[in-house]
């Protein structure tokens, strides 16, 4: 009898701890869900705006709100002063924090810049790193907080932090984390707040600058330097990290390099290129349809959403699916052709996406030249729910693509014939071995022999990408 009872109270020991670890992990997949939810409802707060100001205010009270704090702050970074400083400040004192300034490293904020980790205080005032600057000027007692940077592209732009948790309890180390969580969308949405506000101010200042010359060379002039400022001065070289790519025995390594000759002053072709991760090189080149200031003021535009929106997670067509959406204007008669395009370095995989742009010529390391031929969309700015293809071709070891405006191919002579296709192929299968330097120059050059002194009626742009073998 004493067995049976002791085999009953067994089963009955190991059904209870059974339903004590469904319960668990059922309490735990309940936490997680909510920590889901809540980087969900985080994602939806910072993505509903462009605008900067707007933007930390959506992020102070969201991060508030989620980690049940009394406040919280976006402290950004100064990169040219090495200072931290209160782009936006709330309260009836909000002027005199805005006046703030803390050198990196100084203060709780400032070490999280320098060091790029997170900290958890329990007692702030008794912390050695602690600064009352802040504290001094709102007259605000900080008891607990949790500081963590904001980090974007592999650069701390900022620094995000909550003081004070309601209740009597202070931050666990799964606040800590839950932070850091929020901070990883914030910091990608605040960076592309950060360029549209810096491009917003710069077309003012233009705007303004030029409303106050006399004469409209001044104002082509400033014009000039800040579209050659959008531009890489400066070629490009991209190494494969992960050394010879399967099948070869060498590494591998990209080369871009691109030249710009505008048909005025300004113009409205543009080009870019520049890395995304260890193994990705990004380039793109366009032409927008109008000359002269209202194109670089387009080209401008296009340019900054590129670039702020590009991440390593989209393809070319998802990007230009999105640049189209913000760029499009029912009211607009501009639009701008483009052909954006990823490399992998490593294996010679070349992602595209084409938006009504001349078609590029690719150079193959045997000789061969031909014609880069995919699925093409409209260009940016021609239609709102525009969604843009991606194609796929491979780079071999020694290929190279060439990418151009239409100020090649349609460059005109004094009869107003066209310069045409068969001539520029001519020019890549009799500089096929020259370097991109020599080659841009060369193709340029064989255009205004073409001319023969006619005026260059449209802007003249070219991007080179060469995959070679790395030299070891």
């Amino acid at each position: 009898m004493s067995v049976v009872v002791g085999v009953l109270i067994v089963l009955c020991l190991m059904a209870v701890i059974q339903w004590q670890l469904g319960n668990r992990k059922r309490l735990a997949a309940e936490v997680e869900l909510q920590r889901t939810m809540q980087l969900f409802d985080v994602s939806l707060e910072v993505n509903s705006t462009i605008r900067k100001q707007d933007l930390l205010v959506k992020i102070m009270e969201t991060s508030s709100r989620i980690m049940n704090a009394e406040a919280s702050s976006v402290i950004l970074v100064d990169e040219e002063k090495g200072e931290l400083f209160f782009d936006l400040a709330l309260g009836a004192k909000g002027d005199e924090v805005r006046e703030i300034r803390l050198k990196i490293g100084e203060g709780i904020a400032g070490w999280v810049a320098q060091t790029g980790k997170s900290v958890k205080i329990d007692d702030a005032a008794q912390d050695e790193r602690w600064s009352s600057k802040v504290a001094k000027r709102v007259d605000y007692p900080t008891r607990n907080m949790l500081c963590v940077p904001l980090v974007s592209k592999g650069k701390i732009i900022g620094v995000l932090q909550v003081l004070n948790k309601r209740g009597e309890a202070p931050f666990t180390d799964r606040d800590l984390q839950l932070l850091e969580s929020i901070a990883s969308p914030t910091a990608a949405s605040l960076e592309n707040a950060m360029l549209y506000d810096a491009l917003e101010k710069s077309i003012h200042a233009l705007k303004v600058t030029t409303a106050a010359k006399e004469r409209m060379e001044s104002e082509l002039r400033i014009a000039t330097d800040i579209q050659m400022g959008f531009l890489p001065r400066k070629g490009l070289s991209l190494q494969s990290s992960g050394g010879a790519a399967s099948g070869e025995r060498l590494g591998a390594e990209a080369n871009a390099l691109a030249t710009i000759r505008p048909a005025r002053e300004v113009g409205g072709d543009f080009y870019d290129y520049f890395r995304i991760d260890q193994d990705r090189l990004f380039f793109v080149l366009g032409d927008v349809s109008d000359k002269g200031i209202p194109a670089a003021l387009f080209m401008a535009v296009t340019m900054t959403l590129l670039k702020g929106k590009m991440t390593a997670e989209l393809t070319p067509g998802e990007l230009l699916t999105s640049v189209n959406q913000e760029l499009y204007k029912d009211d607009s008669t501009m639009f701008a052709t483009i052909f954006c395009g990823v490399l992998n370095v490593t294996t010679g995989q070349l992602l595209y996406s084409d938006g009504g742009h001349c078609p590029p010529y690719i150079v193959r390391a045997g000789g061969e030249v031909e014609l880069l031929k995919g699925k093409k969309g409209l260009p940016l700015g021609v239609l709102d729910d525009m969604s843009y293809m991606d194609n796929e071709v491979t780079l071999e070891l020694g290929d190279r693509i060439i990418v151009y405006t239409d100020g090649i191919t349609e460059a005109e002579d004094q009869q107003l014939a066209q310069y045409g296709f068969a001539r520029l192929k001519d020019v890549l299968l009799r500089e096929q071995s020259s370097a991109p330097e020599l080659l841009l120059a060369q193709m340029v050059r064989d255009v205004d022999h073409f001319a023969d002194g006619a005026v260059q009626s449209d802007d003249i742009a070219v991007l080179i990408v060469d995959r070679v073998p790395m030299n070891l």
